[in-house]
């Protein structure tokens, strides 16, 4: 009997090794089966970079970015440019911006199912040109055009079902698309939502003259001159409206002008830039590219909410930048990485908001502890609402090893007072005043 009890005992405890050997082992090996369709055995998955918040991993010798029910609104920084499929379903996506996935070039398929999808930017999909597989079914658009697409030629399977469509004039290019007989897979079930006469109607059985009368076809379309030559564009927003000084500096003062862009025909020459207290709700790419001399940039009271990566491309001799008093919530990877030289930056009266998106401005803050900031300070949510930027991001890895966390100098711990921060403007300015009052003298 107790030679039977001994090898009942030996018995569990080799179960048990091995279970701690092979954690979850079982499982694992039916997940990697599901990844390739459903092929299990010969072709094990390969793991890599497991630091990542998503999973990352090589089947058949491709990429594949598995951030699925994440709760993530944006795209992160820290993603592999080499991905070949990037899953993004069930997450809290709102807005796919211009050039938000133009990193990943060699992507082949992309699933953004299941988000809260209500607007797509004309350059959303900018450099996906090996693109052939996009999902956006289950999601909150209401209206696309064709000029989405145009960046991914080789797409050929595309799911825009379950969206609550809006079938009007707007829409007519979209639906064009979907009706060519090569295009056969791509919005096969979508459907309109309104207006009511088109309800549940199939996008892709829709006839022009149901969507538009002859009227708004011509505003949509308009004919192209007789003589051939292209009709003459006039500018979004004319420079002509602002205000040259000369004196003590190149100044270009475009303040309350109702701008709704930034103009683009701004002297080259300019070294002063006021575009305060217009109607600027978001910088596009390079909107500053030709103004090189520009070190004081003013966009404050716009209601700016978003800002490009590329937007202030070629400002490297910026010194001040002021953005406070806009519907700012947090900034894109990349944002600030031209501005070499900035030493001022004013960010209060915005409405950050304290989540992972955050972290990016936090960090390159204090990367560069030269520049000289005030107003950083965490609006939503609730929960961290009145709290710093700085408090909240350390509140963020409190829980992480040591070994984890990102190591930044401990003199910057503590965010700049504001009555400090105004105490260096005024020596930075007194400084600059003085030094050119030398040189004048």
């Amino acid at each position: 009997m107790r030679v039977v009890t001994i090898i009942t005992l030996l018995f569990f405890c080799k179960a048990a090794e091995l279970r701690r050997a092979d954690p979850g082992g079982v499982k694992n090996q039916r997940n990697h089966g599901l990844v390739g369709g459903g092929r299990r055995g010969s072709n094990p998955v390969k793991r890599s970079t497991p630091d990542l918040p998503c999973e990352v991993y090589t089947y058949l010798h491709e990429k594949y970015l598995d951030c699925q029910e994440r709760k993530l609104l944006y795209v992160l920084p820290g993603w592999p440019h080499d991905l070949v499929h990037m899953l993004l379903a069930r997450n809290k996506i709102h807005v796919l911006k211009n050039n938000m996935f133009s990193k990943f070039r060699k992507l082949k398929s992309l699933d953004l199912q299941q988000n809260e999808i209500s607007k797509i930017e004309n350059e959303a999909f900018f450099g996906l040109n090996k693109l052939t597989t996009l999902l956006l079914q289950h999601n909150r658009i209401k209206v696309l055009t064709e000029e989405v697409f145009i960046y991914m030629p080789l797409l050929s399977y595309l799911r825009l079902y379950d969206n609550p469509w809006h079938c009007t004039c707007d829409m007519e290019t979209l639906i064009s698309m979907l009706q060519v007989p090569k295009n056969r897979n791509l919005g096969n079930y979508a459907k309109c939502k309104s207006p009511q006469e088109l309800k549940n109607k199939k996008l892709r059985q829709i006839k022009s003259e149901e969507l538009c009368n002859e009227e708004e076809k011509e505003q949509l379309d308009p004919k192209p001159q007789v003589s051939g030559r292209p009709p003459t564009r006039k500018p979004e927003a004319d420079s002509s409206l602002c205000h040259i000084y000369v004196f003590p500096i190149q100044t270009l003062d475009c303040k309350r002008k109702d701008l709704k862009k930034v103009p683009n025909n701004i002297p080259p020459d300019i070294v002063k830039l006021d575009l305060s207290y217009n109607k600027i709700n978001q910088l596009r790419p390079k909107e500053f590219e030709d103004v090189h001399k520009l070190k004081k940039l003013n966009l404050s009271s716009n209601g700016i909410e978003f800002i490009d990566p590329a937007a202030f491309l070629g400002l490297t001799n910026l010194e001040e930048l002021d953005l406070s008093n806009n519907s700012l919530q947090n900034f894109d990877y990349g944002v600030f990485e031209d501005l070499y030289f900035l030493k001022l930056l004013w960010l209060r009266d915005n409405p950050w908001r304290c989540d992972y998106n955050i972290h990016y401005l936090y960090y390159w803050l204090k990367h560069h502890y030269n520049v000289h900031y005030n107003g950083l300070e965490c609006k939503t949510p609730e929960e961290y609402k009145g709290w710093s930027v700085g408090k909240y991001v350390r509140s963020y890895y409190e829980e992480c090893p040591k070994d984890k966390l990102p190591t930044y100098p401990e003199t910057f711990d503590q965010d700049t007072e504001d009555d400090e921060w105004e105490k260096i403007h005024r020596d930075y300015t007194t400084k600059k005043q003085s030094v050119r009052i030398t040189l004048v003298g």
